[in-house]
């Protein structure tokens, strides 16, 4: 039986590139999205045409019945959850602190934050030997934004990946020793499209110029590292916050 991992906002981006390595190595794969069905069928489609096993779940991680409905979906369809990448979240137009708008950091915090936060929980109930589970592995994602502030384009974005960073930290000790290891990603630069969304969609290769290893990085690459992380090769680590940044 095929270990159940699920990966939030994997229609797209570093979440479908995760969830198509992950089901190469052997998990069952639950590829959530919030909109585009047909993106992430398109994955699912993918990896059922390589042998693999996944399904598609639709759920807007910024709401918690739609976060409790997602994981129940999970239990349904693919089985107990032994893997869990918090991978989902929101960038918006680049502006300066004094042009936030309210209904912005709202939004930004309660997908970015929240979200991450609730839908974590949910997957430490099902995996923690204290609630009856077997143990699992979770990886947040985080951004090197966190460290760098991202002034005067999205300070708002590096603020909430500050607080995942610090989240990673705190629920890694947490539950050590109940079977689940937490560790964190930061990518730096990363050719997807979320730049497009953030009104600026050329931004990884303007970049490119400011990273030492003077490309940015692909989805796969961050991938490779989240795949990493969830894997028994990594059965020691927990707590790490893992830069995939080129050297910025």
């Amino acid at each position: 039986m095929k270990p159940v991992l699920l990966v939030t906002g994997a229609s797209r981006g570093i979440g479908a590139a995760t969830a198509l390595l992950a089901a190469r190595h052997g998990w069952a794969v639950a590829v959530n999205y919030s909109q585009n069905s047909a993106a992430a069928e398109a994955v699912v489609k993918q990896i059922k045409a390589e042998s693999g096993q996944a399904v598609s779940i639709q759920a807007d991680v910024g709401d918690e019945a739609q976060i409790k409905h997602l994981f129940s979906q999970v239990d349904a369809q693919l089985g107990r959850l032994t893997g869990f990448v918090n991978n989902a979240g929101v960038l918006d137009v680049a502006v300066r602190v004094d042009e936030l708008s309210w209904e912005r950091l709202q939004r930004m915090m309660r997908i970015n934050v929240i979200g991450a936060m609730f839908c974590a929980r949910e997957a430490i109930l099902r995996m923690s030997t204290k609630h009856g589970g077997k143990g699992g592995s979770i990886v947040n994602l985080s951004s090197v934004a966190a460290r760098m502030g991202a002034p005067g384009q999205y300070v708002d974005y590096a603020a909430s990946k500050g607080a995942i960073d610090t989240f990673n930290a705190g629920l890694a000790k947490e539950v050590a020793a109940e079977g689940i290891r937490v560790n964190a990603v930061r990518p730096g630069i990363i050719d997807t499209d979320i730049h497009a969304s953030g009104g600026i969609p050329d931004r990884a290769k303007t970049m490119a110029p400011m990273i030492p290893m003077l490309r940015p990085g692909s989805a796969d690459e961050v991938a490779q590292s989240i795949v990493w992380l969830l894997s028994d090769a990594a059965s020691y680590v927990t707590g790490a916050n893992l830069d995939v940044t080129g050297g910025r």
